[in-house]
């Protein structure tokens, strides 16, 4: 009931006014977790795929989402409605440099971790636990070169289909789970 009255409330025709958090932020509101989890999308575009990444990052308890000022998809009615109303409940930060500011988490005690078909590791054997950053690629050329510089470890799902990869919304809630899995004491 309560999410049929969030998607109600907003209509394509009318502006929604979000309110971004910074990166001071999630850095406050994560101080004091051994476990809190941060998506920071790099160039994502479609805003689908920004509401459904909210959305899962929501219902498994993330802290946070970061995402670029520019060049990136920007919360909007679609991503209100494609998150369920996840967006009201969850801070997304905007920052002018994504690499700068992955690098500040990694000051706060944050393992970033980048997921990409180029890896060598599987997520099975990649520290998806703890204080993590995970970083998703825009939906077109994934994690940027200057961004995965910063990383401090990259992994892939594994497959065993043909098709190239899974849809960067898709892809973000396995491994949302699979930290889940672990924070739970799962692992």
């Amino acid at each position: 009931m309560q999410q049929w009255r969030a998607q109600s409330l907003v209509h394509d025709d009318e502006p929604y006014n979000y309110e971004y958090a910074s990166l001071f932020d999630l850095i406050t509101l994560t101080r004091d977790k051994q476990d809190a989890l941060i998506v920071a999308l790099d160039h994502l575009t479609d805003v689908g795929n920004l509401g459904a990444i909210i959305r899962s990052a929501e219902v498994v308890g993330a802290s946070g989402v970061l995402i670029p000022k520019k060049r990136a998809a920007q919360v909007n009615n679609t991503v209100f409605r494609t998150s369920a109303g996840a967006v009201e409940y969850l801070k997304v930060a905007r920052e002018a440099n994504m690499a700068t500011s992955l690098k500040r988490l990694k000051d706060e005690g944050f393992w970033v971790g980048a997921a990409t078909e180029q890896a060598h590791v599987d997520i099975w054997k990649a520290p998806i636990e703890g204080r993590l950053v995970v970083v998703m690629g825009s939906e077109d050329s994934g994690v940027s070169r200057l961004v995965r510089e910063v990383c401090d470890f990259e992994f892939k799902l594994p497959q065993r289909g043909l098709t190239a990869s899974l849809n960067v919304a898709q892809a973000f809630s396995v491994i949302a789970y699979e930290w889940l899995r672990r924070a739970s004491g799962q692992a």
